[in-house]
């Protein structure tokens, strides 16, 4: 707990001992601050949250006279983190700082450095929630990087928890609204940037230079770790104020890889790093994960660790929602992947081809409220790539689930190998009915998430359980056996 007076420039001594920006969760201890999050304007919650119990509040605006406090200030999004750094006792002084951004891979680099440098000594914040061998925290508001009072929040519980690494995912929108501008990095990643989150960026070129802005809050003598293979590549170099060090496929790369082999579930390869080879067998398909695992171990690498330190580690790796293998016996492959943008699901179904499987088979869909230029893309790319498609919903919020299924399917007519299954359960159970030995079923989109949203509410609904569900029923129909899942 801290004085206000030790928090801002100001008289008040009034005691503090959380920070929220959602008026739901004030009460007495309470500091309000009312962030700008570009979708609603917090000033309109000042009332309710005094009515709750809140015991100070930070603006941006006069808001006249208050029973409570009232401080403000020129930019409440960049004092807000400055606020909860002291709140909690600087806690990022305690631990080395890592942070991931990319549009896509940030989940499975972030979790493949805590799995790298053990969750006893490194915590993991990002889409999964965050945790350490200590404690394991779902999110309440799944955001990849949640408010800056919320993080703070967590860094604490690290350091408390003898943590000296945090692995953290930094997504774009974190950047753009200035939640993590207080933190200096001393190691930061790039995994890729293609076109995403126009809805907030509006162009691609504020998107790149959102995603950039992570690698100008890097430690001068940190490390900037850059996937040279990224169609940004040279616009993350320019923005980096640390050591640069590049992965990717060409051997000019400071570390790069060679002889791959891909399996089903896992990858085999040789990756080369100043000047030494290291085989590497890695628990998870796709080049896209053994670029990961590069970018992974270059962050070992200039934390002090040889190969040998993590070695064993990377056959711990199991990225929840990413690949999950789904088998009870049956003939066939069945798959839950949270790939949702262009190039993760092109990539993945690049992967897949290259397998020595039967028939690949998709099911997919397009949340509302969200990008809709991906509605076409995705689904034309799919039927493409793929042998058969099945559409179905997906979390469409406020959206007509038909309507967005429409908008999906205009430009595919030429294509025979797609049908539309709106419900979400009756499309797995359709893919698992139709699957012939040796074929895949991959379902794309929510990977490990536990929700589907509509308008009216939101439900429980979990892909993976969906999919096993299914497949057990069909081998009972069948009188075949069922495996347990290990």
């Amino acid at each position: 707990m801290k004085k206000l007076c030790e928090l801002l420039d100001c008289e008040y001594d009034t005691p503090i001992d959380r920070v929220v920006v959602n008026s739901k969760e004030a009460g007495e201890g309470a500091l309000f601050v009312c962030t700008d999050m570009g979708t609603s304007d917090r000033h309109a919650f000042i009332d309710d949250a005094i009515e709750r119990g809140v015991s100070a509040v930070v603006v941006k605006r006069d808001v006249g006279e208050k029973s409570v406090p009232v401080i403000k200030v020129d930019d409440p999004n960049e004092v807000m983190p400055k606020i909860c750094e002291k709140l909690y006792d600087y806690p990022l002084s305690e631990m080395t700082v890592i942070g991931v951004t990319g549009t896509d891979g940030k989940t499975s680099v972030a979790t493949m450095i805590q799995t790298l440098m053990g969750d006893d000594v490194c915590g993991y914040s990002g889409t999964n929630g965050y945790g350490c061998s200590a404690f394991h925290r779902d999110t309440d508001n799944n955001l990849t990087t949640p408010d800056a009072n919320k993080l703070y929040s967590y860094f604490r519980e690290f350091a408390d928890a003898g943590m000296k690494y945090v692995s953290m995912e930094v997504s774009s929108d974190a950047l753009l609204r200035g939640r993590v501008r207080s933190i200096e990095y001393d190691v930061t990643v790039l995994t890729n940037i293609t076109s995403e989150h126009l809805n907030s960026h509006k162009t691609l070129e504020n998107y790149v230079e959102c995603k950039c802005r992570l690698f100008s809050q890097t430690k001068k003598d940190g490390w900037c770790i850059l996937n040279a293979d990224s169609l940004h590549f040279e616009q993350a170099k320019a923005a980096a104020t640390g050591k640069v060090l590049t992965y990717g496929k060409d051997p000019s790369c400071d570390m790069y890889f060679k002889n791959v082999r891909l399996h089903v579930g896992s990858s085999q390869f040789t990756m080369v790093y100043d000047g030494k080879e290291y085989d590497v067998d890695l628990p998870a398909g796709g080049d896209f994960n053994i670029y990961n695992l590069c970018a992974a171990s270059l962050v070992m690498f200039v934390t002090g660790h040889s190969f040998g330190d993590f070695r064993d580690n990377i056959a711990k790796i199991d990225i929840s929602g990413r690949l999950d293998i789904i088998d009870v016996g049956q003939d066939f492959y069945a798959m839950v992947d949270y790939a949702h943008t262009p190039n993760a699901i092109s990539n993945l179904l690049r992967y897949l081809r290259l397998l020595d499987v039967n028939r690949t088979i998709i099911i997919n869909g397009q949340p509302g409220e969200r990008d809709p230029y991906k509605r076409r893309e995705v689904p034309e790319l799919e039927v493409r790539q793929a042998d058969y498609v099945i559409f179905c919903y997906e979390d469409p919020r406020s959206e007509d689930p038909l309507e967005i299924l429409r908008q999906m399917t205009e430009n595919i007519h030429d294509f025979t190998n797609w049908e539309i299954v709106v419900d979400r359960s009756e499309a797995i159970k359709r893919a698992v009915d139709m699957a012939e030995p040796n074929d895949i079923i991959m379902i794309l989109g929510k990977g490990n998430e536990k929700y589907q949203k509509f308008s009216d509410r939101t439900i429980y609904f979990c892909d993976e359980e969906e999919m096993e569900k299914h497949i057990v029923d069909r081998l009972r129909r069948e009188g075949k056996p069922v495996k347990e899942r290990k």
